[in-house]
């Protein structure tokens, strides 16, 4: 259903790039292999700086259990979070969590985070336990979500993450590099999610696979820290190795805030001592001449408010081709939206009104920071009075395991990041993804809308 065209493409040839000249990726992996350089291409055995697991930190111990150690070899870059079903639905995943926290207790593991605190990718932000130009490695997809911050964030699989934990270092390939440039501010109405699905859309969902997405332009430099952690967070449904956005004073000031929060609370997720005496000091940016393999410059002009339909991502169309669309199942949440800024897009249009007749509204938020801020502003409140009902901060919905499964035939608009058949748990239902906005605008119409129309 892809109605909308490319936007103009600058395709980087082999060899234009300055020779001496480094992307964001290579200078990344060559500080974390302890090499002054590194080339697109090759293999190095990196040292991330943070190793995330969740729910699945049972199943890795299993495969780590191997390697016939008693003790874990970095205790100390080891993040745990129970996220994905919290709180547990089940005898199975109850015992799941069970032992994780045993593995825990055991290993001496600091950054642990229970049930309710929130997703991975949000707690490890609010927690500041990855700062720019370090890199992060982890047991989910969306590990690329830490590009918002200038972070090299990487989606592993559970043998690589058992093979850190037992030694430490793991290889990677240097991977090629995208810029993708965004010039102007985006209209009114249009959100870092609909840049985001316009960019899967338009290029496929295997547009950037194992590529490192570079962002930049004046569009990016405007985004809120939510916006851009949105961004980063679907380019892996972009196929991405990693995405980045470059840190300034938006992102130093929310990470120092982050680290005076955990050194004045001196609880198990550390101190700022663990970390450099700056965030400026630790940020890294690509060179000036640096090789892409490709560049997208996009005007935010010509953005208007996208929707993916079912059942792939990139499966686009404007929001005006598919207005009207009847949806039983409204969602905001999960580690692409479900951010304060989020939350409060939905209060606004909510205010006043009710989740039309036939329809539902789930909000889960993706912390338990986000779900605080957004009750003391009454955002809570609103959505409450409207008919929404809330979630445990956590992933919820999203990958089917409890918390808004759909019924057969029925139709869910998510704020979600995947869509493919039976992705919330049934496979005859149909998932369509918008911006937060929209999503909201639908719960009020019972059918897919334009949030402008409603406000």
């Amino acid at each position: 259903m892809n109605q909308q065209s490319p936007s103009p493409v600058l395709v980087g040839q082999a060899g234009t790039g300055s020779k001496d000249a480094q992307t964001f990726a290579q200078k990344a992996l060559a500080r974390a292999a302890g090499c002054e350089r590194v080339e697109v291409g090759e293999v190095v055995d990196v040292r991330p700086d943070v190793v995330l697991s969740h729910d699945n930190t049972a199943a890795i111990r299993e495969i780590w259990q191997e390697f016939g150690q008693a003790r874990v070899v970095i205790p100390e870059k080891m993040a745990i979070t129970l996220d994905h079903a919290v709180p547990a639905p089940t005898t199975r995943h109850a015992q799941n969590h069970a032992e994780i926290r045993r593995f825990v207790q055991e290993q001496g593991i600091r950054h642990f985070f229970e049930v309710g605190r929130g997703i991975c990718h949000q707690v490890l932000s609010e927690e500041a336990l990855t700062l720019p130009g370090q890199t992060v490695l982890g047991a989910d997809s969306h590990t690329p979500h830490f590009g918002w911050l200038g972070a090299f964030g990487a989606g592993i699989g559970r043998s690589e993450v058992a093979a850190l934990w037992a030694t430490g270092e793991l290889w990677l390939r240097v991977p090629e590099s995208i810029r993708i440039v965004l010039d102007g501010q985006l209209p009114k109405g249009v959100t870092a999610k609909d840049f985001a699905l316009r960019i899967i859309g338009d290029w496929g969902a295997d547009g950037g696979l194992y590529a490192s997405v570079e962002f930049s332009g004046s569009g990016v430099e405007a985004m809120s820290i939510d916006s851009r952690m949105a961004l980063a967070n679907m380019m892996a449904e972009f196929g991405a190795k990693s995405s980045y956005i470059p840190p300034d004073v938006k992102t130093r000031a929310y990470l120092e805030a982050a680290l005076e929060r955990r050194a004045a609370r001196g609880t198990s997720a550390g101190t700022a001592d663990d970390y450099p005496p700056t965030v400026a000091e630790s940020q890294l940016f690509p060179d000036e001449g640096a090789e892409y393999i490709a560049t997208y410059r996009y005007g935010a002009g010509e953005l208007e408010p996208t929707v993916s339909c079912p059942h792939t991502v990139d499966n686009i169309a404007p929001l005006s081709a598919v207005a009207g669309t009847e949806v039983q199942q409204a969602f905001i949440g999960t580690c692409t939206n479900g951010r304060l800024e989020d939350i409060a897009e939905a209060a606004e249009i909510m205010q006043g009104r009710q989740v039309a007749a036939g329809t539902r509204l789930l909000i889960v938020p993706a912390s338990s920071l986000v779900l605080q801020e957004a009750m003391q502003r009454g955002y809570i409140q609103a959505l409450v009075a409207a008919g929404a009902a809330i979630g445990t901060p956590g992933c919820g919905p999203c990958m089917g395991n409890h918390m808004g499964v759909p019924a057969t035939g029925e139709v869910t608009i998510s704020s979600a990041n995947r869509n493919f058949r039976g992705r919330m748990g049934t496979t005859d239902a149909e998932i369509y993804l918008a911006s937060p906005a929209v999503v909201a605008a639908s719960a009020v119409a019972g059918r897919i809308a334009d949030p402008r129309d409603i406000v």
